[in-house]
């Protein structure tokens, strides 16, 4: 008998720690709900060519390769990446309660000789585009204190880098929105 009610009593304690709280409920649901509105959103101002819009648990990444941004090889943005990031911004500048983190990615090709004299390696190179892409968001109104950026170089490819197609998925730069104080 003892032994039942010791059962009884740790599947109740186990069930009860698995619950969550309504308010934490709602706030998930409002939060999902509002990441598939901003889905929505961006999917109409950009054409698939342009960016790839993957929505996650807690977080939307917009990502986008470097030849809509940049042209090859650098690092200041083109009139195309320009135009592409302006039509995003209306919508990255409204985001209450929403941070915003730019990431820069290279492929694992050596850093040219033109370029060699301002970025010793891929790391700085990913981290000069993710710097233009926020300073162009900012510039178009998104409230800098929620826009960070990060550059990871060759260090998180999606794709191998054996192959042309590889190396273009490699070179890329994905903005991530996710609730302020959230991975």
């Amino acid at each position: 008998m003892r032994t039942k009610l010791l059962t009884l009593a740790l599947c109740a304690a186990v069930l009860a720690g698995g619950c969550v709280s309504e308010q934490k409920y709602k706030s998930e649901v409002a939060t999902a709900t509002n990441y598939q509105a901003l889905n929505t959103k961006l999917s109409s101002e950009l054409s698939s060519d342009q960016a790839q819009i993957t929505q996650m648990q807690n977080q939307l990444k917009v990502t986008m390769v470097n030849e809509v941004l940049f042209p090859e090889g650098g690092w200041t943005l083109s009139p195309k990446g320009e135009q592409a990031l302006g039509k995003i911004a209306p919508t990255l500048a409204n985001l209450p309660g929403q941070q915003i983190v730019v990431q820069g990615f290279t492929d694992n090709e050596p850093i040219g000789p033109a370029l060699k004299a301002r970025f010793p390696s891929n790391l700085e190179l990913s981290s000069a585009r993710a710097d233009a892409v926020a300073r162009y968001l900012v510039s178009k109104g998104v409230p800098q204190n929620t826009v960070s950026a990060q550059g990871f170089g060759d260090a998180r490819p999606v794709a191998g880098n054996d192959t042309p197609q590889g190396k273009a998925k490699n070179r890329r730069v994905e903005i991530v929105i996710a609730a302020a104080g959230r991975p």
